[in-house]
């Protein structure tokens, strides 16, 4: 049975509820004194007591997140959360001058990691402006693939995150690190 967001129904276990999202073949209920529960939409035990219809056109609570996240990724500089591989935490960078008269660098390795996470996410924006771009298709496959090459030059720093899912991927389409 299809019942619509804000549909109020008797469950022959959880009592009393109200749906609050449909999905495929579920619909998500939130019980006076049980708490929310996914239902399947086959289930038998569900007494109608006020009944509104689904509409056509209703999105999902997933594809308004997936818009939102793509809206905020394409039009600003908000990053993601990504954290550095646990053996690199407290840990510093050191950059040695050829020329023993200069000074050394010490950079936090933290620092260096968000400076290399911003670069990745940058490219990941233009990768997409470049895809909803109305360039001609030769060009876009051209700026494509520069762009699988940036990812691919970037792979050495992959040994630095801590999940694999993060990490650059280039030409051959494997990480590494």
């Amino acid at each position: 049975m299809e019942l619509g967001i804000g549909t109020r129904l008797n469950h022959k276990d959880y009592g009393f509820g109200v749906v609050i999202q449909v999905k495929a073949n579920t619909h998500l209920i939130t019980f006076k004194d049980f708490g929310t529960r996914e239902i399947a939409k086959n289930f038998d035990g569900i007494e109608v007591l006020d009944l509104l219809e689904q509409p056509d056109d209703l999105i999902s609570y997933e594809q308004i997140e997936q818009s939102l996240i793509r809206i905020l990724r394409d039009f600003s500089d908000i990053q993601e959360v990504v954290p550095i591989a646990d053996k690199w935490r407290g840990g510093k960078i050191v950059f040695h001058p050829g020329n023993s008269d200069l000074k050394s660098y010490e950079m936090p390795i933290a620092t260096f990691f968000k400076k290399i996470v911003m670069v990745r996410d940058r490219i990941r924006v233009l990768e997409q402006k470049v895809n909803s771009s109305n360039i001609e298709e030769d060009e876009k496959i051209a700026i494509q693939q520069y762009i699988t090459r940036s990812y691919g030059s970037l792979t050495s720093f992959n040994i630095l995150f801590k999940n694999k899912s993060d990490q650059f991927v280039g030409e051959s389409g494997k990480s590494q690190g």
